[in-house]
């Protein structure tokens, strides 16, 4: 059963990586999950914004970005510009403020467009773990290790998981595109 368990362990880690990828992804509403996609050149690398600065929402439209060294300000102000999340970030000598300004429909189409990418990725992950762990059952099966009829239970227990974890990312996705779409 190790090798079903591995796929389980998979395949929640795949589900898990689209949790965090959604959380990216702007509904129009503030929160700091927003700017986790940005890099910022510091240091003379590229570095998360998270680790750069403290992220606060004191409202449900805007972000304040309060960086650790002042002297950061305006290379975290070009980080968020660069970045693709459409954003005007103001900086004020202390802090950035980013407001998030409402999503119209265009953009609102955008981000289910890239929901639905991101959504195909984590089920890729699923399909490659199960892949993975086919490939291991029929291993033993080859080497005697288990029978036939325990292997095709195991690959029956491996199908009914992929197809559990690939409805879970179903949901997580009709969820988010349904945030996103809300006005």
């Amino acid at each position: 059963m190790a090798t079903v368990e591995e796929g389980k362990t998979r395949m929640e880690d795949a589900l898990e990586a689209v949790r965090r990828e959604f959380a990216t992804v702007r509904t129009g509403k503030a929160t700091p999950a927003l700017l986790d996609s940005v890099k910022v050149e510091a240091y003379g690398s590229k570095m998360p914004l998270n680790q750069l600065a403290t992220l606060n929402t004191p409202d449900s439209s805007m972000i304040v970005v309060q960086p650790f060294d002042k002297s950061l300000l305006g290379d975290i102000e070009k980080g968020i510009m660069m970045s693709d999340l459409g954003l005007n970030p103001m900086n004020d000598g202390n802090v950035i403020r980013v407001p998030i300004p409402p999503l119209n429909e265009e953009r609102r189409r955008e981000f289910v467009k890239i929901l639905h990418k991101m959504a195909e990725e984590g089920r890729i992950s699923l399909r490659h773990a199960r892949r993975t762990v086919r490939e291991q059952i029929h291993d033993l099966i080859k080497n005697h290790e288990i029978g036939e009829d325990e292997g095709r239970r195991r690959e029956d227990q491996l199908e009914k998981l992929t197809n559990d974890y690939s409805n879970r990312i179903e949901a997580l996705l009709k969820a988010k595109e349904e945030e996103v779409m809300a006005i």
